[in-house]
C-alpha cells in the first residue's frame, strides 16, 4: 500500500465506496466524476502504478481483471449495446491517479478516435 494513494486507501477501506464487485484481488465502484452514463472503475487491491510497472507475476491478476470486467459490464446492463474499457498510462495517457485501474464506460455511443 502506498500511503498517499487514494485507490490504496479505498482498497484498504479507509475511504468508503459502494462496491459493485469485490474479491480478494479487485474492487470495482462507480467513478465520482463520470464520463459516460455508466462509468465504473476497476482497481487491483495490490498497488501497481501503471501498465509499465506490470511484471510476469501480474499476468494472472490482469487476466482475472479482464474476466471481472466482463462480469461487471453484464451486471451493469452493457452487454447488449457494448462498452469501452480504458487504461490510461502516465500523464500524456490521461492518468490522474497513479494506481493501475480500468475504466468501464457505457450507456452511450462511443466515438473514435478517443480524446
Amino acid at each position: 500500500m502506498q500511503q498517499d494513494c487514494i485507490f490504496c486507501k479505498i482498497a484498504a477501506k479507509e475511504i468508503p465506496v459502494q462496491p459493485l464487485y469485490e474479491d480478494e484481488h479487485l474492487l470495482a465502484f462507480l467513478d465520482i466524476n463520470p464520463a459516460a452514463p455508466v462509468h465504473v472503475l476497476v482497481i487491483p487491491k495490490k498497488h501497481i502504478a501503471n501498465l509499465l510497472d506490470l511484471d510476469k507475476q501480474d499476468q494472472s491478476l490482469m487476466g482475472h481483471m479482464l474476466t471481472a470486467i466482463s462480469q461487471i459490464a453484464k451486471q451493469m446492463g452493457l452487454a447488449d449495446d457494448g462498452f469501452r474499457v480504458v487504461i490510461n498510462t502516465k500523464e500524456n495517457g490521461g492518468q490522474t491517479v497513479h494506481h493501475l485501474h480500468c475504466h468501464i464506460l457505457g450507456g452511450r455511443s462511443m466515438t473514435w478516435p478517443p480524446g
